[in-house]
């Protein structure tokens, strides 16, 4: 299959009808029901042509992500199913490829979607051109002038929660390579009477109630401004807050675009300031004050806003106030001062405010444009893309509309024509005959509005123009009298009879058959707003203002170029803009989309089908339809189109050799297609009725069912057949793999036979030998065993009478020393047995005492005086002996050690032994001190090269040298310091520098007070009246407290001419600190954030230690 058959067609897997070319029967109700069946299934797209229908969801879809970019990008408009992507993409690569301007008209009525689908013809052509760092700048640029412009330019109406009350055309400025360059935007028609009231359930431009909320308090302080809606008179109360619409997050989201697009911080606040500025001035109010000519003169109620108001500005408040209460008019060289009453009063606030706001939005619009237009000259290719305000038709229908409805119809008219020569155009291209076609001409509605002669604006112009009292009274009359009998217009008080009895037609109202429908006008206030006038007073006042941006808005009010002309009307400008734009349009290639609102409650879901009918009959949307058939309903390309339908014939299936439009006439030549349903241009094939191409379709479909089934069927038979030879190979594979298995266990099967034969051989034969070795070895036994009990029977017999022999020699022993004891008794009987118990009694005595002593002379002991093994006493009676002897030996192994000492360790252990009577069992930390000897340099003072200025002004041999804590009066924190001890003195010294900070002679000192606690904290106290006392005394902390302490304490007991220095232990002593006396204060604590020891000056007369807990 080819790849274009497997992309998804406008006539593949289609919800109703995508192209309404296409639709069959075609009728209202069968557009309208196509429209709701695509609606219902979320396809929101449908085509007339080239014109893309789009429908508000009134919910996010999934159909607007980078990966569908991708799908339409490069893609025929045809190709896929409709989106916005593309027509998006027709243009961008028309306007690329082949030079072509084009524009794309978004149009609609309010809450359609125009704004919304605006942003997705930008984000696409964005994303689809080329790339790199200065082409994102512009592109990223372009894109968030959408936010700044949507604040200050949109609005909630009760139709669409952020509707356009400005038209916008923005003209997007392409490269030779299609790279964006810059673009331009133009303006139109700001709806600026809604920033001084609002209808019921709307509410003011969206930038009043994001700074609102989303400014931070210093922002608003210094705006002068407050978060509470109410205190405004010019914001609407009743629709304040939107669902779904997060003020604050939008704030933020315009300041960000501002910075994006280029504004600097300074004009920000400019803009930010001249937004609370119009909030302020709908809060003045004005009271009447009676004149002594009986005239009423307005005067402001209440300064304060006025006030604050001037301040933002730079603006004196005098000039503002007088400006509000009299208006000078000027006539040649005359000039004449009147007073204002409340009501002119409160027109001409309500007027400056509108003229401030719109002013500073065409400023706004001019600034973006500085920022994003091309910075190069050469040749530029342009894409527009218009969102403007559809057709409105309201309950009540005012000047507003009336210029709205104006510009509608004028694209409704430029609409038919584009649409009308394009369709010509192509004919002509593809040499096919050309068929007039009838339809309706809305140049007549135009002529009656905008005829410079007798057209209404014409009139409007004249009417505010001319001398005498003016009224929108005055006006009617005289558009009754002109244009009583055109056939679009319609008056209750015209000369045309027919309608002096329409009821439905008020008496100061007027009514005209647009294109849409008709509108009825309500002519009050037609006068006022076409003349938008701002008293010159007002504007002179303005440019007074100390204000960068107020000069520049208010230029009319310059006093050295005074123009004394009338300024062009409303109605005047809008027309000649409008004409402008339409200029420019018929320039470029156009692109349409008609935006659709499916339901006035902006729900998802819901589908009116009344609505959507009044939209389709005003877009003109069956009248477009209507001209696309008029000639042939369908076209395309020959290689497309014998791409798709080649199957339904079999010269052309699978492959046809030749062009493509030769194989196209054999195709529908076999099909028998009626000649007239068709025609040949030069690149296309032509279908006149829709029919025809459903009878292609339809055959192709039954085709592909039929080319479905014999796939199937080949793809069955060659699944089968590669399933029976994968199956054949496996037989195969599974016998040759089974023989192998069945011959290597027959040969396993032998293998092991014959090894157990050959093991039951050598088995039998080293049986044989073991019985003949075994038979040899008992014959040996034998001869040994009978030898041996030969011999053994020879040594008995031996012993025997050795034995014998012994026992008479021992039995001769025995008598004779019985005699010789017999003998002895006889002799010592009279003595022996007097003294013979105490002898017998020190003879054991002394064998005891013996053995003792030879025990303990075996016995090897430690020549360590600390160790304090000694062998256990064998007798109690030796208690005595045995402690003594330990207490010798002990002295005698002490005197031994010390023979070894030399005079710096013997010096060494006399300072452990002081520390040991000044700190045992009194001092926490004194244990851990024990197996740490007393170094007393531990900063290297003499080899250091930092210490050595320092080390030189020391005069006397130091003895200790550490870097010690200096804890501080205020706060409790430490400082370190270098401690340097001597003979005569003690030094603290800067530790980076090495600057001597003090030097307190020995003398001077008369106690040291420590804690108990395991801490390192000790105070100097010094003598009171001793020269150095005038700081106080010193509160230090060192790890290495007790050496500090002790070689103190030995200086002093060795010094005969001074005064030993006390040793004060105590968890609460005073320290004299200058005039202050200072308790230092001991406690035990759990340490906080793995922290030790944490001294902290609880008040001006306690510092707290706290120690952790042992």
């Amino acid at each position: 299959m080819s790849k274009m058959e497997v992309k998804t067609s406008l006539l593949d897997n289609m919800i109703g009808v995508g192209d309404m070319v296409l639709l069959e029967p075609l009728s209202e109700d069968s557009f309208i029901g196509n429209l709701k069946n695509r609606f219902d299934h979320n396809e929101i797209y449908t085509y007339i042509g080239s014109v893309v229908i789009s429908m508000n969801p009134y919910k996010p879809l999934p159909i607007y992500t980078a990966e569908k970019v991708e799908e339409y990008r490069n893609r025929n408009f045809y190709e896929l199913s409709p989106h916005i992507y593309a027509l998006a993409d027709e243009a961008y690569r028309s306007l690329r490829d082949q030079d072509k301007d084009q524009c794309i008209l978004i149009t609609g009525e309010s809450g359609s979607g125009k704004t919304e689908a605006s942003k997705f013809v930008m984000s696409y052509v964005a994303a689809v051109c080329g790339k790199g760092q200065e082409v994102n700048k512009v592109k990223e640029q372009l894109l968030q002038s959408n936010p700044v412009l949507e604040a200050f330019g949109n609005a909630k109406t009760v139709r669409n929660d952020n509707s356009s009350r400005f038209g916008k055309y923005m003209d997007i400025e392409f490269d030779f390579k299609g790279d964006p360059l810059g673009g331009v935007i133009s303006n139109y028609l700001l709806e600026k009477s809604r920033v001084v009231k609002q209808p019921r359930g709307e509410r003011n431009f969206h930038i009043f109630y994001q700074l609102l909320s989303g400014a931070s308090e210093d922002t608003l302080k210094k705006l002068k401004l407050d978060r509470d809606f109410s205190k405004y008179n010019y914001l609407s109360l009743d629709s304040a807050t939107v669902n779904g619409l997060d003020d604050a997050a939008s704030f933020r989201t315009v300041r960000n675009a501002m910075q994006i697009v280029g504004f600097m911080e300074d004009e920000v606040q400019s803009v930010l300031e001249l937004v609370a500025a119009v909030l302020k001035l709908g809060n003045i109010e004005f009271k009447p004050e009676s004149r002594v000519n009986g005239f009423d003169e307005s005067r402001v109620k209440d300064k304060n806003d006025l006030k604050e108001m001037c301040e933002l500005l730079g603006l004196e408040q005098s000039v503002l106030e007088r400006a509000f209460s009299f208006r000078t008019v000027e006539a040649k060289m005359e000039k004449v001062s009147t007073t204002l009453n409340v009501a002119q009063a409160y027109y001409a606030r309500d007027a400056l405010a509108k003229n401030l706001y719109s002013r500073l939005f065409s400023w706004l619009v001019n600034r973006i444009n500085e920022s994003i237009k091309a910075q190069t000259k050469v040749r530029k290719k342009v894409m527009g893309v218009l969102d403007i305000y559809g057709f409105e038709i309201f309950e009540d229908n005012s000047f507003e509309q009336f210029i709205i409805n104006y510009c509608n119809e004028k694209l409704q008219q430029i609409f038919i024509e584009l649409t009308l020569r394009e369709e010509q155009e192509e004919y002509v291209r593809e040499g096919i005959e050309w068929t007039n076609i009838e339809y309706f001409n809305n140049a007549i509605i135009c002529d009656l509005i905008e005829n410079n002669q007798n057209g209404i604006l014409a009139m409007l112009d004249e009417e505010c123009l001319r001398p005498g009292t003016v009224t929108d009274e005055t006006f009617l009359d005289k558009l009754n009298t002109v244009c009583a009998e055109h056939q679009h217009f319609e008056s209750r008080q015209s000369k045309n009879s027919k309608f002096l009895t329409d009821h439905s037609l008020p008496h100061n109202c007027f009514r005209i058959q647009h294109y849409a429908g008709k509108v009825l006008y309500r002519v009050e206030g037609f006068v006022d707003k076409n003349n938008d006038l701002l008293y010159r007073d007002l504007s002179q006042a303005m440019y007074k203002a100390n204000h960068s941006l107020i000069k520049l808005l208010f230029p009319e009010g310059n006093p050295s170029k005074v123009n004394l002309k009338r300024p062009p009307t409303a109605g005047f400008q809008f027309k000649a803009s409008v004409g402008t734009l339409m200029k420019n349009l018929l320039t470029k290639n156009p692109n349409y989309i008609r935006c659709i609102k499916p339901n006035d409650k902006k729900a998802a879901h819901i589908f009116t089908d009344s609505l959507v009918c009044h939209q389709v009959r005003y877009l003109g949307l069956m009248e477009n339809v209507r001209v696309r058939r008029a000639g042939y309903a369908f076209r395309q390309a020959y290689e497309p189109c014998l791409e798709r339908y080649k199957m339904l014939c079999k010269q052309t299936w699978p492959h046809w050799r030749g062009q493509a439009r030769d194989g196209v006439e054999v195709l529908l030549t076999d099909l028998q297609v009626p000649v007239e349903e068709f025609a040949y241009g030069r690149s296309k094939i032509f279908i006149r009725n829709p029919r025809t191409l459903f009878f292609l379709e339809e055959k192709r479909r039954q085709c592909l069912e039929d080319l479905a089934t014999l796939i199937q069927k080949i793809f069955r038979g060659w699944k089968s057949r590669r399933q029976f030879l994968l199956l054949k190979k496996s037989q195969v594979v599974v016998a040759a793999w089974y023989r192998r298995y069945a011959q290597q266990k027959k040969y396993q099967k032998i293998r092991c036979s014959a090894l157990v034969v050959q093991s039951f051989i050598r088995g039998w034969k080293a049986r044989k030998i073991l019985r003949e070795l075994k038979y040899k070895k008992r014959c040996e036994e034998a001869v040994t065993t009978i030898s041996a009990y030969w011999h053994g029977t020879q040594a008995r017999r031996e012993l025997k009478r050795l034995k014998e022999e012994a026992r008479r020699k021992h039995a001769i022993a025995v008598i004779w020393a019985y005699w010789l004891g017999l003998k002895v008794r006889r002799e010592y009987r009279k003595f022996f047995r007097a003294n013979a118990g105490k002898k017998i009694y020190d003879f054991t005595i002394q064998r005891i005492m013996q053995k003792y002593f030879l025990g303990l002379k075996k016995t090897t002991l430690s020549m360590s005086p600390i160790d304090k093994s000694w062998p256990a006493k064998p007798y109690g009676f030796l208690e005595g002996t045995h402690q003594e002897l330990r207490r010798i030996f002990h002295l005698w192994r002490c005197k031994k050690y010390r023979s070894k000492f030399t005079k710096e360790m013997k010096a060494t252990y006399e300072e452990k032994l002081a520390a040991s009577e000044l700190f045992k069992d009194k001092k926490a930390l004194y244990p851990s001190s024990v197996g740490q000897p007393f170094k007393g340099d531990y900063v290297e003072l003499s080899k250091n090269p930092k210490y050595q200025k320092l080390n030189s002004l020391v005069e006397d041999k130091v003895l200790l040298a550490d870097v010690v804590s200096k804890i501080n009066r205020a706060n409790g924190k430490g400082a370190p310091r270098m401690f340097l001890l001597t003979k005569n003195n003690f030094v603290l010294a800067d530790q980076k520098t090495g600057q001597v900070k003090t030097s307190v002679p020995l003398p001077d000192l008369s106690s040291v007070s420590v804690s108990t606690q395991n801490d390192g904290f000790f105070a100097l106290r010094v003598k009171e009246g001793a020269t150095s006392a005038a700081k106080g005394d010193f509160l230090l902390s060192s790890d290495r407290l007790i050496e500090i302490i002790t070689k103190l304490h030995r200086i002093g007991s060795a010094s005969a001419d001074r005064n030993q220095i006390k040793i004060d232990i105590s968890d609460e002593f005073l320290v004299q600190f200058k005039q202050d006396k200072v308790c230092v204060k001991f406690i035990q604590g759990a340490p906080k954030n793995g922290n030790g020891v944490i001294c902290k000056r609880k008040n001006n007369r306690l510092l707290e230690v706290s120690v952790p807990s042992p």
